[in-house]
């Protein structure tokens, strides 16, 4: 018997997939603006090895890329409790994302910071800038705009990876998805719908970061 498509039945719950796209999208900009600032710290730290932060630094960014995301989620909603740390599904979602993307983003600006020819910190130097000065001015800038493409890829990478946040119950798209099909039954329906709104938000996601670069970094390097 052949199957017979109804993707009215998903269109049904639009409230619901709209919902978790919004709380997606939370999640994906907390976990960028704090994941990038702590990304920021770790690469200084780790470029201009700052003692003791390097050393700690170091140990994060290879703790963290170097172990699943679903177990970094787990560690923080179950294990931390266990220690008398009181935390919910949202709190737990938002900091394993800001702890992966600021390890990754640490070696990426890292990157980005070690290519600055040293003749341009020589120059900043000779006119007087302090170190602080030097970094907002003369280093940070340039070192962005060299590896945001890289940032701008990584940040969809754990906006798509945000999805296993659903396994600690944490409301977001897949969480939708899951409640759909568990009312409609209707799993390649709601899942396609789900694949083609994860697809879409990871090409506008990328679109507005590259634009925002463009305005915010480009701007200032010239």
């Amino acid at each position: 018997m052949a199957y017979v498509f109804d993707f009215s039945s998903v269109l049904e719950y639009r409230e619901v997939l709209i919902d978790g796209t919004l709380k997606t999208l939370t999640l994906t900009a907390i976990g960028t603006v704090f994941g990038l600032a702590l990304g920021i710290l770790g690469a200084v730290s780790r470029a201009w090895k700052l003692a003791p932060f390097d050393r700690i630094f170091t140990v994060y960014v290879e703790l963290i890329r170097n172990t699943p995301f679903l177990v970094q989620l787990f560690f923080i909603f179950f294990g931390l409790p266990s220690l008398g740390v009181q935390i919910n599904e949202w709190q737990a979602a938002i900091l394993a994302m800001v702890i992966n993307l600021g390890a990754y983003s640490t070696e990426i600006i890292r990157a980005g910071i070690e290519a600055t020819p040293k003749g341009q910190i020589e120059a900043a130097q000779s006119l007087a800038m302090n170190r602080a000065q030097i970094f907002r001015h003369v280093v940070l800038p340039p070192a962005l705009l060299k590896v945001w493409p890289s940032i701008c890829s990584q940040v969809v990478i754990v906006m798509l990876g945000s999805s296993v946040c659903s396994q600690i119950a944490a409301e977001e798209l897949t969480f939708a998805a899951n409640f759909i099909q568990s009312r409609n039954f209707r799993a390649f329906e709601t899942y396609f719908v789900v694949t083609a709104m994860y697809f879409v938000l990871a090409i506008a996601i990328r679109q507005v970061m590259i634009q925002a670069g463009q305005r915010l970094i480009a701007r200032r390097v010239k």
